[in-house]
């Protein structure tokens, strides 16, 4: 008897091609993501699960998929996924820990450099109607700037390596843990208090995972203090920033501007999330930045993630533990969501 696997978004060829090896595949082929009923329809039967960003699997939906061995989620981040109640239930859950560590790194800097330079203003600018250079749009640099990283797991610390290179005047950062003295000095940065980070950085990237403790850590009563002209970037989760409080913050001029590419929408198992971006934020053209969680948007990455995520599938159906498991059927044994 072949094994049912359900995949919720579009897959490389490549990924199809492994799976059928071993299993019968119902996948959908559309980029819109299949609505959470749905998804528990076609895994009612199903013994697998190759699960993305826009899935979330709770107690309630296991239940109602009695046959599920294994959840295996082509992501790093495994916050929209009950890991308790896939041990309790029998199920393997698993993520992918390190393939998108690079590339979001660069897309964090990339955003911080957009919002600096104005980049998306002047793009609108030239296309609107350029006749060579005048005096507008100045912006700021990152050189001679105090940077500040929040969270040093590895997409900290890989961001932390690039910022390393734009001869910033401070290299900051904040973590619940000290980074050795030895990578502090590799990374030339410093650890401070995160109202210190916030009240100093020029520029803050936060790269802080979604827990209980880092919700809304960026919110009204911590922007009140900010660095006059901060801009801030959200490469990490975005119900870590509050973001009716950054659109207010933007239009009363505390907070010089704001990027990102994750949104408190996005962050699917808190049931009391926004349903939409804060409009305000939308609305402010000039001072935001923002890209569609292209974090690890790369060709090749993605489909070394999806490769990575199928194997750990194939194991835990063939009875085997897979190499990125989370959990133990009978016993948590996971890795740092911050790592």
């Amino acid at each position: 008897m072949r094994f049912k696997v359900v995949v919720t978004n579009p897959v490389f060829p490549e990924t199809i091609e492994l799976l059928r090896k071993h299993c019968d595949v119902d996948i959908n082929p559309s980029p819109e993501p299949w609505p959470a009923m749905e998804v528990r329809r076609r895994c009612s039967d199903a013994d697998a699960l190759l699960a993305f960003m826009t899935d979330s699997v709770d107690a309630g939906f296991l239940e109602a998929c009695p046959r599920l061995k294994v959840v295996a989620c082509a992501l790093k981040g495994w916050d929209n996924f009950d890991v308790e109640a896939c041990t309790r239930a029998g199920v393997w859950l698993t993520a992918v820990p390190d393939l998108l560590t690079e590339p979001t790194a660069e897309l964090a800097v990339g955003l911080a450099i957009g919002l600096c330079r104005n980049v998306l203003a002047g793009d609108r600018a030239v296309r609107a109607s350029f006749d060579g250079w005048r005096p507008r749009l100045y912006g700021s640099g990152l050189y001679g700037s105090v940077l500040g990283v929040a969270g040093m797991g590895k997409v900290g610390r890989a961001i932390t390596r690039r910022l390393k290179g734009f001869g910033a005047r401070e290299l900051l950062y904040f973590d619940q843990q000290a980074l050795p003295a030895s990578l502090e000095a590799e990374l030339s940065a410093r650890r401070v208090s995160w109202e210190a980070l916030v009240g100093r950085s020029d520029v803050l990237i936060l790269a802080l995972p979604l827990t209980p403790d880092t919700r809304h850590m960026l919110d009204a009563a911590t922007l009140a203090a900010a660095s006059p002209g901060l801009r801030i970037v959200n490469a990490g989760r975005g119900s870590v920033v509050d973001e009716a409080a950054v659109a207010d913050a933007l239009a009363e001029g505390r907070v010089a501007g704001y990027a990102a590419d994750v949104f408190e929408m996005e962050d699917w198992a808190l049931d009391d999330r926004p349903r939409r971006i804060a409009p305000g934020l939308l609305a402010d053209e000039d001072r935001t930045l923002f890209t569609p969680h292209l974090g690890s948007g790369v060709v090749d990455t993605r489909r070394q993630i999806e490769e990575a995520a199928a194997h750990n599938l194939l194991a835990a159906l063939e009875g085997r533990v897979p190499t990125d498991a989370i959990n133990d059927p009978k016993r948590l044994r996971g890795f740092d969501a911050e790592d």
